[in-house]
C-alpha cells in the first residue's frame, strides 16, 4: 500500500482528541493506559495535537505539550496496530515538527521519550539521545486499586 501522505483513506487534522478517543487510542496502540481524570486533565495542557483519521475513526494521534516558551515536549505518539506500517507516525511527527519548527523560539529544549525502534522515527526529525550527558527519570503515579 502507498504511504499514508498518498492515500486518500487517511485525514490528518488539527485537533485534541477527546477523552474517550485519548484513552482508547493509549490503550490499543500499546501505551500504558490512562484514567479518564488524568486525560482530561493533561489533555486541557495540550499545546498542539494531531490525529490521523480513516473512515470517520481516529486510528493515529500525536500531541505536544510544554510551557510554550522554554519547554516542549512530544508525548502520546500512538497509532492502531491495524494502521502500523502506513507511514502515519512519520506523518504525525512531520506536523509536529513542523509546529515546533513554527513556534518554539530559539534555545527552547524539545524532549521525548522513545521506546524501543522507535527512535529510528524520531532520529528522522533531528531528535537524539541525550545520554551520556544526561539521563532521563521518571515517577510514576500508580492509579488507585478498585475494590
Amino acid at each position: 500500500m502507498p504511504a499514508a501522505e498518498a492515500s486518500p483513506l487517511y485525514q490528518l487534522i488539527e485537533a485534541v482528541p477527546d477523552v474517550e478517543t485519548y484513552c482508547r487510542l493509549r490503550a490499543e496502540s500499546g501505551l500504558s493506559p490512562k484514567t479518564e481524570e488524568a486525560a482530561r486533565r493533561g489533555l486541557a495542557g495540550t499545546l498542539f495535537a494531531v490525529q490521523v483519521c480513516c473512515g470517520g475513526e481516529t486510528v493515529g494521534m500525536g500531541r505536544v505539550i510544554g510551557d510554550g516558551g522554554c519547554f516542549y515536549q512530544v508525548v502520546d505518539i500512538a497509532v492502531l496496530p491495524a494502521h502500523q506500517g502506513k507511514g502515519l507516525g512519520k506523518r504525525i511527527m512531520a506536523a509536529i515538527s513542523g509546529y515546533i519548527e513554527r513556534e518554539a523560539p530559539a534555545s527552547a529544549y524539545i524532549s521525548l521519550i522513545a521506546d524501543g525502534d522507535a527512535k529510528h522515527l524520531y532520529a528522522q526529525f533531528g531528535f537524539t539521545p541525550t545520554a551520556p550527558r544526561s539521563e532521563g527519570m521518571a515517577l510514576f503515579k500508580r492509579a488507585a486499586q478498585q475494590p
